[in-house]
């Protein structure tokens, strides 16, 4: 006989499933019974672990946070300055790369919070989480910190357009040589 799971369990196995739903439907696009069903749970019983699907995207989109914020941490571990820097960028890169439902996810966030005033004052809240995790991990300037993060944000957008790409400082000359088709690269429209 298997063992009963805790609420706590369920819940956790919920955020999860949630996350991955999102990720492919977006805020209006999914459907709690598909998330149940990813789950095995009722839909009743979702709804006891969660009172409405908003207060469940909330908890997915928290997780999602969480999860890149943890992954920076770790990979920091006791660097500093460029080093930290590198680490995070290069974990980052990682996931992308082996979990592409964190970005999908990522990304329905950003379009729910355009409409969205709650999930928008999430992502105000968390965004500046991660900024001062990033700070505070690298002991890097403001500056620097911000160039961080927004080649994070490219990265996401070369990610999902599958744009090909190399990283650190040689992202510049491959971005320039993929947009002007040299070496065999996808031209850009227009160029």
């Amino acid at each position: 006989m298997g063992t009963r799971m805790s609420a706590a369990e369920r819940r956790e196995m919920t955020i999860t499933a949630a996350m991955a739903e999102f990720a492919r439907g977006g805020y209006e696009g999914t459907s709690t019974a598909s998330i149940a069903e990813r789950v095995g749970v009722s839909q009743p019983y979702l709804f006891r672990l969660f009172p409405t699907k908003r207060a469940l995207f909330l908890a997915a989109a928290e997780r999602c946070f969480e999860e890149i914020e943890d992954a920076m941490r770790e990979a920091a571990g006791g660097l500093y300055g460029r080093d930290a820097m590198a680490a995070m960028a290069e974990i980052y890169r990682r996931i992308l790369r082996e979990d592409p439902t964190l970005l999908q996810f990522q990304l329905q966030i950003y379009a729910a919070a355009v409409q969205d005033e709650e999930i928008a004052r999430l992502g105000h809240r968390r965004w500046a989480g991660l900024w001062c995790a990033v700070r505070d991990l690298s002991g890097e300037d403001a500056a620097e910190v911000t160039r961080f993060m927004s080649i994070g944000l490219l990265v996401n957008v070369l990610t999902a357009f599958g744009v090909p790409h190399t990283s650190g400082p040689d992202l510049p000359c491959s971005l320039e040589k993929w947009a002007y088709g040299v070496d065999g690269g996808d031209p850009g429209e227009g160029t």
